[in-house]
């Protein structure tokens, strides 16, 4: 199957609404030609083609910084997490637009993976800014779309993550309630297993002292087992946070934003957002701060 033809085998039998695909199919094609050019499109120097099918995050990184983000970025390369703040930070509408776009070719690959193209889709999680919502925007999911993330969460084993039992374990908190920066700073010095097998965990407040008292759900429970089980020692001995990155270090606060749009990405019920929302709102990313606003087992409100 050629790269055209998989595209629209993917939108022609995907869930998405029409505006979607049309999205969609706009935002793939451009890469699809990018892919093509024997020049660059910015310098015109000579660049070798790419190979849709088999390009790297660093392929789309390039494409998304030639077609789009140059003159946000100007002499600022596309090459990480500094980037990506800056975008998040200076140009947020821009960085909702760009993680769309990572949306787009994320269920590109995937299609691709399920139709045995490829056997491993580019990990595009790297290039998402994870830019929060516009203030005032809905920050509670709906019962059908915890329950779609919820779904997500469970698949989200080994072939999506080198580190899924972490990545699920950051689901299930922030449905507890937690928020992304106490999630991210949690110490596993203050886990405290209870008779009854559930956990108690203490939530560090924003001066770093340890705070709130959470009850975990055994579901939660069960998660925090599995992760601890294959935790990685700190590369600094000092180092207590529960969650840790494929570095081995803490990671930042950013991270759970970054997790969520990419869980988010694999199923169009959370990235083609309700119909029935208010126009401004349908394209909004879910994020890890509406989640933990949202809780495991409550009925959220529908706005």
């Amino acid at each position: 199957m050629d790269p055209e033809d998989l595209l629209n085998d993917w939108l022609a039998t995907s869930a998405l609404r029409p505006a979607s695909r049309a999205e969609y199919h706009r935002e793939v094609t451009s890469f699809l030609a990018w892919c093509t050019l024997t020049r660059s499109p910015l310098t015109g120097q000579p660049r070798r083609p790419v190979d849709p099918i088999a390009a790297r995050p660093a392929d789309i990184a390039q494409w998304s910084y030639d077609t789009h983000l140059n003159p946000l970025l100007g002499e600022r390369r596309f090459d990480g997490p500094d980037a990506l703040g800056y975008l998040a930070q200076n140009h947020p509408e821009a960085a909702r637009s760009h993680d769309r776009r990572i949306t787009a070719l994320t269920g590109y690959y995937d299609a691709a993976v399920t139709r045995g193209v490829i056997t491993i889709p580019p990990e595009l999680k790297v290039l998402r800014s994870g830019v929060p919502r516009p203030p005032g925007a809905r920050n509670r999911l709906t019962p059908r779309e915890r329950a779609v993330l919820l779904a997500c969460t469970g698949a989200w084993g080994p072939t999506r993550s080198k580190h899924w039992e972490r990545d699920q374990l950051c689901v299930y908190l922030l449905l507890e309630g937690l928020r992304p920066a106490q999630v991210v700073r949690l110490d596993r010095r203050h886990l405290y297993p209870q008779p009854d097998g559930s956990w108690e965990v203490r939530a560090p407040d924003d001066g770093e002292n340890v705070g709130r008292k959470f009850t975990l759900d055994p579901m939660t429970g069960v998660a925090l087992k599995a992760y601890l089980a294959v935790r990685p020692e700190p590369k600094d001995p000092s180092e207590h946070a529960l969650i840790l990155s494929s570095l081995r270090q803490a990671t930042f606060s950013r991270w759970p934003n970054m997790l969520i749009g990419q869980i988010a990405a694999t199923n169009p019920l959370l990235t083609d957002r309700d119909p029935q929302l208010p126009p401004e709102e349908r394209a909004l990313p879910i994020t890890a701060d509406a989640i933990a606003h949202t809780g495991l087992w409550d009925t959220p409100d529908a706005g």
